[in-house]
């Protein structure tokens, strides 16, 4: 029996994959402005890239941010990402800025759901997970590759590892060269959510040749996918308007 969770009313790891849209505003009227304009488009989680936000060192300017995203998004989910430099993200930032950044946005309790890249280093990346968890928040634990697709085998075992290390939602996303690699992300997507995963999985391969997998998460186990509403915050995403639409054709012929 794998987990599911209900984060203000969404379920996740059940039923069509939930359509994330991300805020990349500079500043903090943008990024206010973008999610009032959200109000009637098909979105089930915001993702807050904070990595985009001018003040996005000066933690208590990044809480009162989201003090002021939370109401303008009144019961709407947000996942709050500081992307680093090394996994495409636009600024850089230390192990430990990064790792107090979290836990006060954790503790503030105004973000459902926190990024954690997997992959840094493993100490910095357990007391992450126990700083959100101690404070009730969904840690969900990624990884990308921005160079390449890895062989089936090293997909599975990040996603794997970032189960056994906690992350409450593995998340993998990996850059396509031809048609074969994105083959080779949906096959380890399917394996590892009918033999290994015990919890929601999120998987996508990136551009347009990966487009395909950010449509057909509910056939090979991906719970979740990226839509855009304006401006892309990674390569491949499409209007939430035609993810929604594709989503729901598939998920009544199923």
């Amino acid at each position: 029996m794998k987990k599911t969770y209900d984060v203000r009313g969404i379920r996740i790891g059940e039923g069509r994959p939930k359509i994330i849209v991300p805020i990349v505003g500079k500043d903090i009227q943008s990024i206010l402005d973008k999610a009032k304009s959200f109000d009637k488009s098909p979105i089930d989680i915001v993702e807050w890239r904070a990595d985009f936000y001018e003040d996005a060192y000066n933690i208590n300017k990044v809480l009162e941010t989201l003090v002021r995203l939370r109401k303008t998004l009144c019961n709407t989910p947000i996942l709050f990402t500081f992307r680093t430099k090394n996994e495409g993200g636009e600024k850089n930032i230390s192990l430990e800025e990064y790792t107090r950044l979290n836990k006060e946005v954790a503790a503030s309790g105004n973000a459902d759901l926190i990024d954690v890249e997997m992959f840094s280093d493993l100490d910095v990346v357990i007391e992450n997970i126990t700083n959100i968890h101690s404070y009730e928040v969904l840690v969900v634990g990624s990884n990308h590759d921005f160079n390449m697709t890895p062989s089936k085998e090293d997909i599975l075992n990040r996603l794997i590892k970032m189960q056994e290390l906690g992350a409450d939602i593995p998340k993998i996303a990996v850059m396509p060269k031809n048609t074969k690699d994105v083959l080779k992300l949906l096959s380890a997507t399917e394996e590892m959510y009918s033999h290994h995963a015990d919890r929601p999985i999120v998987t996508m391969s990136m551009g347009a040749t990966g487009l395909v997998s950010r449509l057909t998460g509910e056939t090979f186990g991906s719970c979740m996918t990226f839509g855009a509403v304006g401006q892309v915050s990674a390569p491949g995403q499409i209007p939430v308007e035609k993810l929604n639409l594709i989503l729901n054709i598939i998920t009544e012929s199923m």
